[in-house]
Order: C-alpha cells, then sequence, then structure tokens
C-alpha cells in the first residue's frame, strides 16, 4: 500500500467513526456523568460570582481542567453540558486515532489498525466516553504524549503542555510529568533542568492553587478523595490489589484479549524492526500509577486502570498482526494463518455471545431520566411547588442534574439523606420520589452506594411525610408538595 492509499484510508476510516459516533451522540440525547454534571453546576456558580461547592454533600473531586472547559461552556446555556459530554466521545475518537498511530510508528500500520479494532470492541471505552467520563480526554492526551515521543524522542515543547494538561486532569500524571523530566533532563544543562522542573510542576501548582483559593486547603481534593474513597467502601487492602487488577483488566479487556496482550510484550521484544520501549513505557506507568493511587488511599475503581488497559491493547495486537514485521517465511506463514482463525474465531463467538444490547439499555434508562425531569420541570404544579420551598430528592444522585436543569443553589435542590447536616428547611416545598422497585434504586443513575443501606429503611428518605399530596408524577418519579 502506497503512502498516500494509506493515508486516504486512515482518512476515510476516521470520518466513518466520526459519522458513527454523531450518529449515536444524537440518538441518545442522555446528560454526562455524575462527576461531569457537578462540573457544570459548579461552573455556572463561577458565572455566578459565587464559590463552587466543592465540599457540597457528596460530590466528585474536583478537577481543574475540566472545571476550566466547562467554565467556558456554560455561555451555552442548557445544552452546554452536551456540548462538554460531545468533547467526550470526541476525545475517543482522537485516542482510537491516537492508538492507531502509535502502533504504526512502533510497529505496523497492520498493528495499529488490529489495534484500533480491538479498541473499539472493547466496549467498556466507548461506553465511559458516551457517558461523558473525563477519563476519556485523559487517555487522549497519554497516548498523543506517547506518540509524539515515539516520533522524536525527548522532544519537549507540546509534550510537556499535554502532560500538563492531563495532570489538571488526573493527578497520576504527575508521576509521568516527573519521570518526563528525568528523561529529559539526564544530559541537559541545569538551566535547561530547572525550566523542565517547573513545567512538570504546573499541574500540582496550579490544581493545589484551585483548591486554595476555594476551600483555604491547597490539599483539599487529595485529602477529600481519601476520605470519601474510605466512606464509600471504595479502598482496597494492598494485599488485594494484584487480585482486582487482573480482575479489571478482565473486565476492560475480557481474557482472550488479555492472554494476547500477555504474549504481545515478548514478541514486540523479539520482532525485528519494532520499536516497543514507548508502549512498554505507557504500560509500565499505567499500573504503576494505578497501585500508587490505590496505596495513596484513592478509590480502587477500574476506570484508573484504563491506560494500563490501553497499552495491553496495542500488545495485543502485536499478538494478532506483527507477523507483518517478519521476513516472508514458514514462521511469519503459520503466525499469520494462526491469527486470521483466531480472528475468525473471535467474529463467530462475538456474534453468539457478545451482548452490546447492554450499552443501548444503560444510555436509554439515563435518557429516560433526563426527558422525565424535563417534563417534571415544565409542570405548573411542579413549579407552584417550588415556590413554597426547596425540592428535595432522595440522596445525592440526583442533586447535579436537577440543579442544572433548574439553575438552583444548594438552598433550592438538596438530599433528603442529608437534613442531618442540613440546616434551614422546614419540611415544606417539594419533594420527589421514585417509583418502582429497589432494582431500580439500585441503578447507577439514582444510586445509592451500598454503604446507604438506610435509604430502604428511612421514611424521610423514601418518601414525604404527613401534609404532603401528589402533585405531578412520570413513569419513575412522584413530585409531592407541601405548602
Amino acid at each position: 500500500m502506497t503512502g498516500s492509499t494509506l493515508r486516504r484510508a486512515e482518512v476515510g476510516a476516521l470520518a466513518l467513526l466520526a459519522v458513527g459516533a454523531t450518529v449515536g451522540f444524537l440518538l441518545y440525547p442522555i446528560s454526562p456523568t455524575f462527576d461531569s454534571q457537578w462540573s457544570m453546576v459548579w461552573a455556572r456558580e463561577i458565572w455566578d460570582g459565587a464559590s463552587p461547592g466543592f465540599d457540597d454533600y457528596r460530590v466528585p473531586t474536583e478537577h481543574p481542567l475540566w472545571l476550566a472547559i466547562s467554565v467556558l461552556l456554560v455561555p451555552l446555556g442548557g445544552e452546554a453540558d452536551r456540548v462538554l459530554l460531545a468533547l467526550c466521545i470526541g476525545s475517543f475518537l482522537v485516542t482510537v486515532a491516537g492508538l492507531y498511530t502509535l502502533g504504526k510508528e512502533c510497529f505496523h500500520p497492520l498493528v495499529g489498525a488490529a489495534a484500533a479494532v480491538l479498541l473499539l470492541t472493547r466496549l467498556d471505552f466507548p461506553y465511559l466516553a458516551a457517558r461523558g467520563f473525563l477519563d476519556a480526554t485523559y487517555l487522549a492526551l497519554l497516548v498523543w504524549v506517547a506518540v509524539l515521543e515515539a516520533r522524536l524522542p525527548r522532544r519537549g515543547g507540546v509534550v510537556w503542555w499535554l502532560l500538563a494538561a492531563a495532570g489538571l486532569l488526573r493527578p497520576e500524571a504527575w508521576l509521568l510529568a516527573g519521570l518526563y523530566w528525568l528523561w529529559c533532563s539526564y544530559d541537559e544543562s541545569w538551566r535547561n533542568r530547572a525550566v523542565n522542573a517547573v513545567r512538570a510542576g504546573v499541574a500540582p501548582v496550579v490544581w493545589a492553587a484551585t483548591d486554595y483559593a476555594v476551600t483555604g486547603d491547597p490539599l483539599y481534593s487529595m485529602n477529600y478523595t481519601t476520605a470519601s474513597a474510605e466512606q464509600l467502601g471504595r479502598r482496597s487492602e494492598l494485599v488485594d490489589l494484584p487480585g482486582k487488577t487482573l480482575d479489571y483488566l478482565d473486565l476492560l479487556l475480557k481474557w482472550p484479549v488479555l492472554l494476547l496482550a500477555l504474549g504481545g510484550v515478548p514478541l514486540a521484544l523479539r520482532l525485528p524492526r519494532a520499536r516497543p520501549v514507548v508502549p512498554l513505557v505507557l504500560l509500565g506507568t499505567g499500573l504503576l500509577t494505578f497501585f500508587l493511587v490505590s496505596a495513596r488511599g484513592f478509590s480502587v475503581i477500574y476506570r484508573y486502570l484504563m491506560p494500563g488497559a490501553l497499552a495491553f491493547v496495542l500488545f495485543a495486537a502485536v499478538a494478532v498482526a506483527g507477523w507483518v514485521l517478519l521476513a516472508p517465511g514458514r514462521t511469519r506463514t503459520v503466525w499469520a494463518a494462526g491469527s486470521a482463525v483466531a480472528v475468525a474465531g473471535a467474529v463467530v463467538v462475538a456474534a453468539t455471545v457478545a451482548s452490546p444490547r447492554y450499552i443501548d439499555v444503560e444510555l436509554t434508562v439515563r435518557e429516560g431520566v433526563r426527558a422525565q425531569l424535563v417534563e417534571l420541570r415544565g409542570s405548573q404544579a411542579v413549579r407552584r411547588g417550588r415556590a413554597c420551598g426547596p425540592l428535595t430528592v432522595p440522596n445525592h444522585k440526583l442533586l447535579p442534574e436537577l440543579r442544572w436543569l433548574l439553575d438552583a443553589d444548594r438552598t433550592e435542590v438538596f438530599a433528603r439523606s442529608s437534613l442531618g447536616a442540613t440546616a434551614g428547611w422546614d419540611g415544606r416545598g417539594l419533594a420527589l420520589v421514585l417509583r418502582g422497585n429497589k432494582r431500580f434504586m439500585r441503578h447507577p443513575a439514582f444510586g445509592p452506594f451500598e454503604a446507604d443501606t438506610r435509604i430502604y429503611d428511612d421514611p424521610l428518605i423514601q418518601r414525604p411525610g404527613p401534609g404532603w399530596r401528589p402533585v405531578a408524577q412520570t413513569e419513575n418519579f412522584v413530585a409531592y408538595a407541601r405548602c
């Protein structure tokens, strides 16, 4: 394949993916996930001249770059959160393109293409992007750092900007920036080392400055995240991390691809013309940062293993298509034939056991949530109820969605599960109650966390008390008013 033909194929494939992503975005008019919704709420508070509520009831940890992007989007009005969601979906496409390019740079275009296909079929990656998790943008930044370094090692420049941006999304990138400083400094002048040290420190300094400006504590995010992980039961003992790592890798990759990846690592080290150093660094740092974050006391969540899983996808592609780097001969022929059989088998298995409908169901549920909340917002009876007092919801899960849709502050919408710490509520206003069984309430769109067992027993949380009357309802919600 000539260079121009390859280029046309790359552009065509990317355009096809962009069209598919756009269609999916339009088919599912959902809102972003919990963390991104709070980022939009905080951004609007900043526009209103108020301090963002980093210490509100059960909010996520703030991420300075995500907050800055949200601030820029607020002037777009009610659709600003959908634009943030579109950014996440676009970031996933950038990640796919970056992984293909990294495979092409370090191995061969066919390896890159295999990696792109494998990534597209690891459904957790596109699903999390479709939900609006900032991890999609973080991965896009990391993979292009790897691409640029593979093309020109120790290039500095734009790599520092990408690492700084990544470090304002996730603190794991601080370690990457420190390692990059070591890599760029071993034969540099002391002046250049000092300049690079400043560049490496941009993200943690900006993060600490943001926390200090809002809360007065430069380490607020670190301390809050650790305390929140403890409260919600998301911490793990170090002895359990190896097992959790394997479980999460299996969740993200599925065991056949994980086995291919484990086999692809030694193959990459032996293939002629292969340059596996940068992918190995991406893999090693991805696993290392997951362990360090867990050791620091942060939540042990499978999303934090995605950088390492992304590198494993590339090594799985080496196991599938690395034969293209061999000279013609028996080994190459046998390897290529074996890969063809394995790919054909994978297609058959996927066609019989894969369940992409799960994603459709998950997104459809979230689409229904927003549609029903918008319907309630337009109800005259709901508006009259809100005029009598604040709107309360069972727990924290619906807070950012409603605060964004209603343009409401923390005194106008709050969770009944927080009433022990909430002053000034006189039992009047509007109460939103969930219809349905516990299985519905356990849906991630609503909560609760497993630690919230009292949500099933406390009448204050489950339903309003005497004197409240139903004024509006949808399939899954009933609004009660008391004036």
